[in-house]
């Protein structure tokens, strides 16, 4: 009798040790799916500036990639390059797309080195004739899908100055130069 209830205990330990329980995604930021296949951004200039470009964003394995032409900036400049909360662009100085994306409530920072918004991207550096040509990938973000994380309807932002990546809670950026809503094409 001893035997049995020792095997019967040891049955049931075993059997509360193997039932699966679902587990979280590691960091909150890569729940979600894309379900858009692109996205375009028509950037136009805020704050009084000439900035203006066009952005395709599509999805890749991880977030979204980026790719396009901001021109109208300085030569040789850099600047802070961020997805912003709202699909806002109206006000003359973009504040209206409102402070950058956010969803999971963490510090600003530099992407893809630790803690950073999901709308934190790296800086853009401008050629000899005041042009970006975008080539960047976003990490963590879907497009379309309705996730916390997802970009689609929201704005990219091109800001006057470089993003110092710790300053709190924007980067130090400077003024919007340019604003444009990511409109989901199909």
């Amino acid at each position: 009798m001893r035997i049995a209830l020792m095997a019967a205990a040891t049955a049931v330990f075993l059997a509360a040790c193997s039932s699966s329980t679902p587990t979280k995604p590691a960091h909150p930021a890569s729940a979600g799916v894309s379900t858009a296949r692109q996205a375009v951004v028509k950037l136009a200039p805020a704050s009084g500036s000439l900035v203006s470009g066009k952005v395709t964003v599509m999805p890749m394995a991880g977030g979204v990639h980026l790719t396009g032409v901001v021109g109208g900036l300085p030569p040789n400049s850099t600047h802070g390059f961020h997805v912003h909360e709202k699909g806002d662009c109206s006000a003359a100085d973009a504040s209206s797309a409102g402070a950058h994306f956010n969803p999971f409530a963490s510090a600003h920072g530099k992407a893809e080195s630790g803690t950073h918004h999901a709308g934190d991207m790296d800086n853009v550096v401008a050629n000899a004739e005041g042009v970006v040509n975008l080539n960047v990938h976003l990490s963590g973000v879907t497009l379309g899908g309705g996730a916390a994380n997802d970009i689609a309807g929201r704005a990219l932002v091109v800001h006057a100055a470089p993003d110092d990546y710790s300053s709190q809670p924007a980067g130090n950026a400077g003024a919007r130069v340019a604003c444009g809503v990511i409109s989901v094409t199909q």
